[in-house]
């Protein structure tokens, strides 16, 4: 079995600033760290996790958005994060780069999907639409 590859709380912080640079939401988003151990936690939480690859990376984009670990692009940064961490292991991402799926993610962040259900998106790009 091939040793899965983790991102780091650099590289995380690092994506945040990306997120931020390149996908504009409001004036005042800017790249600052909240919590250096909210990062180390969700990394902790994704080496931990029992299960593959996709199980892993459910587990990644839902501590990124619900432990908001930045000051702003916690979401953008989750899905950068989450696609990179796919593709960087020799996954298949299912999910397109879409607008529409900003919906998705703030049902992350509300806790609206399953795991399971996270996981057949991430893997094949398939979920049910988020409603309040």
């Amino acid at each position: 079995m091939t040793e899965v590859v983790y991102p780091t709380a650099e590289r995380l912080i690092e994506y945040n600033f990306l997120a931020l640079e390149f996908i504009k939401v409001k004036k005042a988003d800017q790249p600052k760290v909240l919590s250096h151990s909210k990062i180390s936690e969700v990394i902790a939480d994704c080496e931990k996790k029992e299960g593959d690859l996709y199980d892993k990376a459910v587990i990644l984009l839902k501590g990124l958005v619900q432990k908001h670990p930045f000051a702003s692009g916690n979401r953008r940064t989750a899905f950068i994060a989450t696609k990179d961490f796919v593709i960087s292991n020799k996954g298949k991402l299912g999910i397109k780069d879409e607008p529409a799926y900003a919906k998705v993610m703030q049902g992350v962040r509300e806790n609206y999907y399953s795991d399971e259900e996270l996981r057949e998106w991430i893997r094949n790009g398939k979920i049910r639409e988020f409603k309040r």
